[in-house]
């Protein structure tokens, strides 16, 4: 593992280090299309303005690691891991009796989540604020060491499923796509299976654990932070079998895309397109693998400190940025191509994230809870019903 921890941290010392691009005059007229790797090791198609797009990014990336350090000058180290501020993030209602200095560094910490933790203390920060160091202290050091062991060799439905999908995660990625990168996934997503039976494996979760792994100090803690995604930070039963969660919020999302973008929900369902037919792989994979990596790790930025909410803000962003393209369409098909092209090309964060907070307006967790109420009766009687035909043909194909 520390071998495979050094080869990752050289490649992306080395990503770090590239000299930003300066393409020519000539190549701006010509727009050529060019191909490289950004901080992650993913490769990056785009012509020249997205190139300058994202020199741009690396700089603010840079600015806001100054502030950062800055302020653990002059607060202390880790003062936003003060536990009062902790229990802000998680939502609690704030005590009269929290000092000042905690709400300010609470309010302080909360803006600058939204603007971007810097990638090198990213592992430390996502660690804490989202609960996964408390959930690892609650159990012995040697839980995943343990706990890989005893999985070694076992064979289910999950790790099959997990083997075939391993060569498909970020295929040609220099670390993931290489039998070192394969195996710690597996690792990671095998021990899970068997930790949560109920979710066991889902497609979807190979993409979440992989850019985890990319970002974390260690396979194990990338594990950690797998498991408080799916027991605490994301609603219960997401990648269940019969993925109720993940359908509950895809109904949520309608209402609330009705609420927010009334002129274009009521395009889309004129046109009689469903925003599950792109939606569902943003809310199962987190955005991974539609939004490129730095602004994917923007969103989970918040994610880990204000809950899953940010997935509905970024989600409606989307739609929103393109509102007069979108009302322009009649077919399906240039729906589908007009949000995949545009999540695919956001590679300045901050371009999602000004509308997602500022545009969408505010959704506090309280109101998607209700939402989630609301619609988890007509999905488990949509699943049921499912079920129940799914169990007639089968009866019926045994009777022939």
């Amino acid at each position: 593992m520390f071998g495979i921890q050094s080869r990752r941290d050289l490649t992306m010392e080395l990503q770090s280090q590239i000299p930003i691009l300066r393409p020519s005059i000539h190549a701006r007229r010509a727009n050529i299309v060019v191909k490289f790797q950004d901080l992650y090791g993913f490769t990056v198609e785009g012509n020249v303005d997205d190139v300058n797009v994202l020199n741009e990014v690396r700089e603010k990336v840079r600015n806001q690691g100054r502030v950062w350090w800055a302020l653990e000058a002059s607060k202390g180290a880790n003062w936003y891991l003060q536990p009062e501020i902790l229990l802000i993030g998680d939502g609690i209602a704030l005590k009269t009796s929290l000092k000042i200095s905690t709400l300010t560094n609470a309010i302080t910490l909360k803006r600058l989540i939204r603007k971007g933790i810097p990638p090198v203390l990213r592992p430390k920060v996502w660690f804490s604020l989202s609960g996964a160091a408390k959930k690892k202290s609650t159990v012995p050091d040697s839980y995943y060491s343990d706990l890989t062991k005893a999985v070694d060799g076992k064979v289910t439905p999950a790790t099959r499923q997990i083997d075939h999908d391993l060569p498909r995660t970020f295929p040609g990625h220099p670390w993931l796509d290489t039998p070192e990168g394969h195996a710690a996934l597996r690792r990671v997503l095998v021990g899970y299976s068997f930790r949560d039976s109920d979710v066991g494996y889902c497609q979807g979760l190979n993409y979440v654990a992989a850019l985890l792994l990319l970002v974390m100090k260690t396979e194990e803690d990338a594990f950690w932070m797998l498991a408080v995604l799916l027991e605490n930070v994301l609603v219960r039963d997401c990648y269940t079998t019969n993925l109720s969660g993940c359908h509950v919020e895809q109904r949520v999302f309608k209402d609330l895309l009705a609420q927010k973008c009334p002129r274009i929900a009521t395009h889309l369902e004129d046109m009689g397109f469903d925003v599950s037919l792109v939606a569902t792989e943003w809310f199962l994979c987190l955005f991974s693998k539609s939004l490129p990596s730095e602004t994917t790790l923007r969103v989970w930025d918040v994610l880990f400190y204000e809950g899953a909410k940010v997935l509905f803000h970024a989600a409606l962003a989307i739609f929103k940025m393109k509102e007069n393209e979108l009302l322009m369409t009649h077919q399906v098909g240039d729906v589908i191509n007009i949000l995949q092209k545009t999540s695919h090309q956001l590679f300045d964060p901050d371009e999602l994230l000004t509308v997602a907070f500022e545009k969408i307006g505010s959704m506090t967790t309280n109101t998607i809870s209700k939402q989630r109420k609301k619609q988890e009766p007509a999905v488990m009687a949509e699943l049921d019903q499912r079920l129940r035909r799914l169990n007639s043909l089968k009866e019926s194909g045994k009777s022939t």
